[in-house]
């Protein structure tokens, strides 16, 4: 049974007080957007917001269940390729933060990915780590748990900076240029 992803939280990438410019309908029928970027599962979601609501590019906005007090409703999913010109530049930004406001849960990864297949890695994945990388961190995570990304650089030869791996990621994850989701929707 395949459990729907919900967002409870999420950053705002662009607001549209006055809808989509390119919206043919009359102004007094267009509706405010606001894309935005999930905290947990970066989803990428187009917002509808309240009315006489401000809202500021890196705003968290709440989206769950119950009251809301920036958001009437959620509109749906939308590809990266619907974002505004704004919202594309602003989405590696606030993916880098996330990324480092969740350390723990991005080096639990490093401690804990397992094999895809058997010729695959979910390490290997990540941009910049091939085999040679994949072996030297499961060598050193059987030593020792990593427990930061700076243990992670400091004890690994020559290793891609793992915090800007990890955003290059879920960043393909967005374009859809891999099948397999690490981060993305999970």
């Amino acid at each position: 049974m395949n459990i729907p992803i919900k967002e409870e939280y999420a950053i705002v990438l662009d607001y549209l007080p006055n809808g989509y410019p390119l919206d043919s309908r009359p102004s007094h029928l267009k509706t405010s957007i606001v894309q935005v970027v999930g905290k947990n599962h970066f989803l990428l979601l187009e917002l509808v917001p309240k009315r006489g609501v401000i809202i500021n590019i890196h705003d968290e906005v709440y989206m769950g269940e119950g009251k809301r007090d920036k958001i009437h409703h959620i509109a749906g999913k939308i590809p990266l390729e619907k974002l505004t010109r704004t919202a594309k530049s602003e989405l590696e930004i606030v993916i880098k933060e996330l990324v480092e406001l969740n350390e723990k849960r991005f080096v639990d990864f490093f401690n804990n990915a397992f094999p895809i297949n058997a010729r695959r890695h979910q390490l290997e994945l990540l941009p910049g780590i091939g085999k040679k990388h994949m072996w030297e961190v499961l060598e050193k995570r059987e030593e020792k748990k990593f427990e930061n990304f700076k243990d992670i650089k400091e004890r690994l030869n020559l290793m891609p900076d793992p915090e800007k791996a990890i955003t290059k990621r879920i960043l393909v994850e967005l374009e859809g240029k891999d099948k397999h989701r690490l981060f993305v929707g999970h």
